[in-house]
């Protein structure tokens, strides 16, 4: 059955171990049904995955939320995201750091999400339409990145753009099969600390991905 309202998503990410209570309250307080195609309001509540246009689907809620745990965002950081969707992970980021840039491969998803983000009054998230592989230079450096996509390795340019100290979470592997792995980025350059849940992402593509 699906769920009515925000805590029904709320008490599902929980039950996937979900346990940073500032993340919850996002999940809480952003109706997910503002994020998701006309029509698929009756899935926004449930744990699922949402088909978007360009035969991509929105990451599952739990899924995500464990991608954002493994930043432990406190409410300072400006962040990356590669990968907007249609931006409810999006404003999940912008309610938990002080600044989100978000990179979008695809314009009218991008543009959507900029709707999605308007109509429910998010206004810290600067959205840009490219290659999210080479991630946003201008803006750099970032104190946490968090790439929606697969690919064996971290794009160098996101290594680059990321700040000594920051965290990086980025699903490894080749895209269906991943382990979702968090990163801090130290002086001698990216070390792996650990897997946060094992996942199946669609392919990172750009320069520093998989092919168009």
């Amino acid at each position: 059955m699906s769920g009515a309202c925000p805590e029904d998503l709320v008490r599902a990410v929980r039950a996937a171990g979900v346990r940073d209570e500032r993340l919850l309250d996002a999940i809480r307080a952003i109706p997910r049904a503002g994020f998701v195609p006309a029509g698929q309001g009756r899935a926004a509540y449930q744990d699922t995955p949402v088909p978007i246009p360009h035969g991509l689907v929105t990451t599952q809620p739990s899924l995500s939320a464990a991608m954002i745990e493994g930043l432990a965002l406190v409410g300072d950081e400006h962040v990356l995201e590669v990968g907007t969707g249609l931006g409810f992970q999006t404003a999940l980021l912008a309610h938990l750091a002080a600044d989100v840039v978000s990179i979008e491969l695809w314009s009218d998803l991008a543009a959507q999400a900029r709707q999605n983000l308007d109509r429910q009054g998010v206004t810290n998230v600067e959205l840009f339409v490219g290659d999210g592989s080479e991630g946003v230079p201008g803006p750099a450096p970032y104190d946490a990145v968090l790439v929606s996509a697969a690919y064996p390795d971290v794009p160098p340019p996101l290594v680059e753009q990321l700040r000594p100290g920051g965290r990086l979470v980025q699903p490894i592997g080749p895209g269906g099969r991943e382990d979702v792995v968090a990163f801090r980025r130290t002086a001698s350059g990216l070390e792996r600390e650990r897997v946060l849940i094992a996942a199946r992402f669609v392919r990172l593509h750009g320069e520093y991905g998989f092919p168009p």
